[in-house]
């Protein structure tokens, strides 16, 4: 885990050097919103003033290449992938879990309702907001085609770093060594789930029951998200994954967390290739 500093004073957090990739997460702190979304709320729609959503967002912009891609995040596995593949009808190619390669007819500057994103174009940065979920960074070694994605324990279990790694590799077939960056998002001791979690993980592979640990006081389970995120990666052909270890529940001074407290803002994972 590394440090990094943008544009207006802004700090986040960063993983290990990557050939082609810029990365991080922000940190809470440097915005204008008031509590509870205090300072660097980045979500529209959490109940914060708009104008001061856009202010936060407009000091993270100074600090990139461009303007990011913000999705519509709703816990599923659609992937939209880069709008520069738009044709002159204005459709957009996206992949979806049960209609891969599909076109959907939307505007350019409409909000994509998707967890994942993936490019090849460089300079355009991609964002995933989250306030305990799993933000994941994927690339090649290369930094030929990167992808984003949104990963609670619904979208993981249900395949959305799968169906990202899918349209990273139909984007660029060429691309090899794949590497991931998990980012920071609620840790093994904060994380209680009930039966119904454990089981959307454990029945399909009954190894997966490790990260897992039964509550002392109570019958529920202590989950350990990034282990799992980090174990699917690893079966879809990551060779080389990157855990943050921050843990948004736990660190109160730099993240927001929706089990911590329900009416809260949200911070924002950030990449794109150079």
């Amino acid at each position: 885990m590394r440090t990094v500093e943008w544009a207006n004073g802004l700090t986040g957090v960063t993983g290990e050097p990557w050939t082609g990739v810029r990365y991080f997460c922000t940190w809470r702190a440097g915005g204008v919103s008031a509590a509870p979304w205090d300072s660097l709320n980045l979500g529209l729609h959490v109940g914060d003033d708009p104008a001061a959503v856009q202010e936060n967002r407009a000091r993270l912009r100074a600090g990139l290449p461009g303007d990011p891609l913000w999705l519509n995040q709703v816990h599923g596995t659609d992937v939209r992938e880069d709008p520069s593949s738009l044709r002159d009808d204005g459709a957009i190619q996206v992949a979806c879990p049960a209609d891969v390669g599909r076109v959907e007819s939307r505007s350019a500057d409409a909000v994509p309702c998707a967890d994942a994103a993936a490019t090849m174009r460089r300079g355009r940065p991609l964002a995933i907001m989250t306030a305990d979920c799993l933000p994941v960074v994927l690339a090649d070694e290369e930094g030929t085609v990167l992808g984003v994605a949104h990963a609670g324990w619904r979208g993981l279990a249900a395949g959305v770093l799968e169906n990202t790694l899918s349209a990273m590799r139909r984007q660029a077939p060429q691309a090899s060594g794949w590497r991931a960056w998990i980012g920071p998002g609620i840790g093994p001791t904060a994380f209680e789930v009930g039966d119904d979690v454990r089981s959307a993980f454990v029945d399909g592979h009954s190894a997966l029951a490790a990260y897992f640990s039964a509550c002392q006081d109570s019958d529920r389970w202590l989950a350990d998200l990034a282990g799992l995120a980090a174990w699917r990666l690893t079966q879809a052909g990551v060779g080389r994954v990157e855990n943050s270890g921050e843990c948004t529940y736990r660190q109160a001074d730099r993240y927001f967390s929706y089990r911590r407290q329900a009416r809260t803002g949200r911070q924002a994972t950030l990449a794109w290739l150079v």
